[in-house]
């Protein structure tokens, strides 16, 4: 048996894997998965043409709850941008200063990790 430590989107998962002898059929590995797998891939690291230099970041990884604002809207430091639900609690992203929103990089219901541009304001 082997040991080896696995991660997945920041997530370390520890997995044993038996190694089939030679004369013996492969085994059926064991499944580390998370429970809830990504739906959808993330988004490239670029933002998109007409993004905004400021980001506005998830502070936790979670599923995108709600969103808040609007392309074109105007915020103010402190306005929820978007709301992500993480371990069954709801956590506004907030903006981080005054902009304008130049794009919401996310859709409700999207598995998001930590650390994730969300939207990015002007």
């Amino acid at each position: 048996m082997k040991n080896y430590t696995i991660t997945v989107n920041g997530v370390a998962y520890d997995v044993t894997v038996e190694e089939a002898g030679a004369g013996s059929a492969p085994a059926a590995a064991p499944k580390a998965a998370p429970k809830a797998a990504p739906k959808a891939a993330p988004k490239a690291a670029a933002p998109a043409a007409g993004a905004g230099s400021i980001q506005v970041k998830a502070g936790a990884a979670g599923k995108v709850f709600k969103i808040e604002a609007s392309v074109g809207q105007a915020m103010k430091a402190g306005d929820p941008v978007v709301i992500i639900e993480a371990m069954k609690m709801e956590i506004p992203v907030v903006a981080p200063e005054d902009g304008t929103v130049a794009s919401i990089d996310v859709t409700v219901g999207q598995e998001i990790a930590a650390g994730a541009v969300l939207a990015t304001l002007n």
